[in-house]
């Protein structure tokens, strides 16, 4: 493993800031980049190609290395092809490696052999703290570096930044996350001109240009790693209406203009998106990051919340998970009225970049592709979404991988000549995917034995940009002329994501003389080149529209949502189109009518909602939350008007659709039909569950009544009943005295609980000892014996499905680490504590001491055990309460594991 220091990179002198320039020459020819005093003195490590398993037909290349580049966290490529690109060398517990700050860098490939030879700084400076965005959109560098989302623009176009003539702007400022995972991302364009930017779920406080301000916190509220301060505090503003007047929480997606005016949050609730593909017909995708493991890929549905935080920001999953769910659909809320499908959760990892291909050199079976990068897992994923009724389709492949599934498993796992090369093959981390100008994929390796946990075990810095190409191929840059039509028309055409906004801008500049070339491209047999021509042409004046076509006039259920989406865009009219869509054949095309209506007055959504309401089949989950989108802020009228024209005035026989509708809207008017299903003998225990937890979902005294006497009678829901009221007594139902009147009721007496005491002892320092990473590492593992020595893992973890999930989920963990990061967390657990997983300590008054997870710090406070042993306690029964700075996970010496028994448990892990 590495072993070197990476020094710090001193500052240009003079700092020449070199920026892109669209109507300069190119960048002339450099000097190979050679080694620059204060660069780390060693060579650069990194995976070489033939370790990649891709496509056949495929081949990857270098592009660049170190020390071109170092630590890359973000990249674009611009008009000319060149590759900027996001350092984070200060990354994390190295906020003060560097105090010249972190770099924008800029590499080209002058001679056209297939690899970089100029390698230059675009800016250096003090602020910069492992930015997590660059975007190259004209002559504007976009770096998403918290607070601020910063706009460097080249005014003069002489490719170097002076701050005398050219400019540094602050577009947007206020969000959480200086040096942190959990912040602030990337820009991307959109094929409506708009800038698209998300953040992870240390959210913000933000004002745009409009005069609008966005508040946007979740309960994930860590402090500063290193001398920082987060500028506001999330625990005051969390839950707190936006000026739009919708409450927004966690991690969130953003639409806005160039400009920074008119930001629109059009998705929220995730736990750290890194970053999101906008494809040309309008549909943005994205993955997020998982808590334990439960990463997604996912279809962001417009204004959709995404479950991982509860709706007033202020709980976490793990205290709202129902008896009976899995990790999975409790992480995500999946069985919750108001939130959107996951998409694809596909378990453990840390997906970061991704990229939308439309067109390019792979060819036309990679045509309308998401790729996205997993580097806890050593590969790229590859997606071709299908729509699915409402939503979309996600079936996820392997694209790109140093370390294909299974590769390694076996008996001589770790040993014999196969060590090393696993070791190399799990430091492949791919930060970022993007699409040249050239047609072929580029992806940067941030190359770590170590990913998440805001770890950096890689001394050296190493970093890698890695060009995917069909075989031989020879990259051409088209020389573009962008004062012109044509040139305008080939930007646009682009395969590059935001070079696509040259045209698109300067087409839109030129109005009714751009009409007749864009709409050559209605003709193009790409849908996604007819849906670029689409967007821009309803921008360009009173003909464009027409020229366009209307969304009824489309000939596919794509073209109709992308003239529609491209119609609100331009800030047209859309009632007529809303009203005609809202009968359409097709359920996708009726759900985008549906979540337009979300900003409608009653009068104009009224009967849209209801035409589409009839459109539901029961089952479409992406349906039901785009029609209860539409009907935000106006629930009961919206019931009252479907119930009238679909329901039955005996809730027994409503239809499975329209239950579906009342859980969905779940208003008060409601409560007394939902009751009367919940106790109904003659419904499935399903049906009545539905109508319980429908009621469990409105914040009202009359629905804390109705779960009252629900957790009363003798049915079969009445457990279900009791756990939604200890649930909802410490937040929505809090106002309410459901403690005194469960008592009362001889539901709950907090009198007689018994508590019971549960100790997990830190080990001592003999046992710390007797048992070291290095005398681990010495030996070879079996993973037979491994798995036979993971049943004392049990206790804790989940392998296999079996198991208490105390600590995190074990499955698929050690297939992206190094042997080294596994046998440390066996021996150490308390060196790198897991997201989510700090311990506390609970002293009773009757003296007994309790260690594990607290779920909820209230009355009753709710707190889970080693075991899986979860205890409600009154709070007037605690004494005390402490944070423990030490995992609540056993450590191998504690467990009683020799070093080979720990060598053995690595080996199975690595390959489980």
């Amino acid at each position: 493993m590495k072993t070197m220091t990476c020094h710090p990179i001193p500052a240009a002198a003079p700092p020449l800031l070199l920026l892109l320039s669209l109507f300069a020459p190119a960048l002339t020819a450099q000097e190979p980049t050679e080694p620059t005093p204060g660069y780390p003195d060693a060579p650069a490590e990194r995976v070489t190609e033939e370790l990649f398993v891709v496509p056949e037909g495929l081949e990857v290349t270098l592009w660049a290395g170190s020390p071109q580049l170092f630590n890359p966290t973000n990249i674009d490529i611009d008009i000319e092809g060149r590759i900027w690109v996001a350092e984070g060398v200060r990354y994390r517990r190295n906020f003060d490696r560097q105090p010249e700050g972190d770099r924008i860098v800029v590499l080209q490939d002058t001679d056209g052999d297939g690899k970089a030879d100029s390698s230059h700084t675009f800016v250096q400076e003090p602020l910069l703290i492992a930015p997590l965005g660059v975007a190259v959109i004209d002559n504007k560098i976009v770096v998403s570096q918290p607070p601020h989302l910063l706009v460097y623009t080249d005014v003069d176009r002489d490719l170097k930044f002076d701050p005398a003539k050219d400019k540094r702007e602050i577009l947007l400022t206020g969000f959480n996350g200086q040096n942190h995972d959990h912040s602030l991302h990337s820009v991307t364009v959109g094929p409506d001109g708009k800038w698209y930017f998300n953040s992870g779920n240390l959210g913000g406080r933000f004002t745009d240009k409009s005069g609008k301000t966005f508040t946007i916190f979740g309960e994930y509220r860590p402090k500063p790693i290193g001398p920082f301060e987060f500028p506001h505090n999330p625990e005051v503003l969390a839950g707190t209406p936006s000026d739009d007047g919708h409450v927004y929480v966690g991690g969130f997606t953003a639409r806005m203009n160039p400009d920074g005016s008119e930001v629109e949050i059009i998705g929220h609730n995730y736990r750290n998106s890194y970053e999101q593909s906008i494809t040309s017909l309008g549909d943005v995708f994205q993955n997020d990051n998982d808590d334990p493991p439960a990463c997604r890929v996912s279809w962001v549905m417009e204004y959709a919340n995404f479950g991982f935080s509860s709706n007033d920001g202020q709980r976490g999953w793990r205290v709202d998970k129902r008896p009976g769910q899995t990790t999975a659909v409790a992480e995500w809320r999946q069985e919750n009225p108001g939130i959107t499908p996951a998409g694809d959760v596909y378990g453990g990892g840390s997906p970061t970049g991704n990229v939308f291909y439309e067109n390019g050199a792979l060819g036309e079976e990679w045509i309308g592709t998401f790729f996205a990068c997993e580097p806890g897992r050593n590969v790229i994923f590859s997606y071709q979404p299908e729509l699915r009724g409402a939503g979309f389709q996600l079936d996820r492949h392997d694209f790109a991988t140093t370390n294909p599934s299974g590769e390694f498993a076996g008996s001589d796992f770790l040993g014999g000549n196969d060590s090393v090369n696993h070791e190399v093959r799990t430091l492949f981390r791919p930060s970022d995917i993007a699409v040249g100008p050239d047609g072929a994929l580029y992806v940067s390796d941030w190359y770590d034995a170590r990913v998440g946990g805001h770890q950096a075990l890689d001394g050296t810095c190493s970093g890698a940009i890695y060009r995917i190409a069909p075989k031989g191929f020879q990259s051409v840059v088209p020389k573009i002329d962008i004062t012109t039509i044509e040139g305008q028309i080939e930007a646009l055409k682009s395969p590059a994501v935001n070079v696509r906004a040259i045209g698109f801008e300067g087409l839109k500049a030129r109005g009714r003389a751009a009409l007749d070339p864009v709409a050559a491209l209605l003709d193009d047999p790409n849908p996604y080149l007819r849906g670029r021509a689409v967007h821009l042409l309803y921008q360009l004046g009173i003909s464009g529209p027409r020229v366009a076509g209307y969304p009824a006039a489309q000939t596919t259920p794509e073209m109709k949502i992308a003239a529609f989406r491209a119609m609100r865009r331009a800030g047209l009219d859309i009632s007529g189109a809303a009203a005609g869509l809202a009968e359409d054949e097709n359920p996708a095309v009726r759900r985008e009518v549906a979540l337009a209506m979300r900003n409608e007055p009653l009068d104009l959504s009224r009967e849209i909602l209801v035409s589409i309401a009839r459109g539901y089949d029961g089952q479409d989950r992406s349906y039901l939350e785009a029609f209860g989108t539409g009907a935000t802020g106006k629930e009961a009228e919206i019931y009252s008007a479907v119930k009238d024209a679909m329901g039955d005035d005996d809730a027994r026989r409503w239809s499975d659709a329209f239950a579906g509708i009342a859980w969905r809207l779940h208003p008060p008017s409601a409560i007394e039909d939902l009751s009367v299903r919940a106790q109904s003998g003659i419904l499935t225990k399903d049906q009545r569950e539905q109508s319980l937890d429908a009621i469990a979902f409105i914040r009202t005294r009359g629905a804390a009544t109705a779960m009252l006497t629900l957790a009363q009678i003798d049915t079969p829901l009445k457990s279900r009943a009791l756990w939604w009221l200890m649930n909802r007594m410490n937040n929505d139902w809090k106002e309410y005295g459901l403690l005194e009147e469960m008592k009362t009721r001889g539901i709950y007496d907090p009198g007689k609980v018994v508590i019971q005491e549960v100790l997990i002892p830190e080990p001592d320092e003999i046992q710390k000892a007797a048992l070291t990473v290095e005398s681990v590492l010495a030996l070879t593992g079996d993973p037979e014996r491994g798995k036979t020595t993971a049943t004392r893992c049990i206790m804790c973890h989940e392998i296999g499905g079996t198991g208490v999930a105390f600590g995190p989920p074990l499955d698929g963990w050690g297939r992206g680490q190094t042997l080294e990061v596994i046998v440390r967390s066996i021996v150490d657990p308390s060196a790198d504590i897991s997201h989510g997983f700090d311990g506390t300590e609970l002293v009773t008054k009757d003296g007994k001491t309790i260690h594990g997870l607290l779920l909820q710090d209230g009355n009753p406070a709710i707190i889970s055990g080693m075991g899986g042993i979860t205890q409600i306690l009154p709070k007037g029964s605690i004494a005390s309460k402490k944070k423990l700075s030490r995992s609540m996970m056993l450590s191998a010496a504690q467990l009683g594991l020799t070093a080979q028994d720990v060598a053995d448990l690595a080996a199975f892990l690595k390959g489980n």
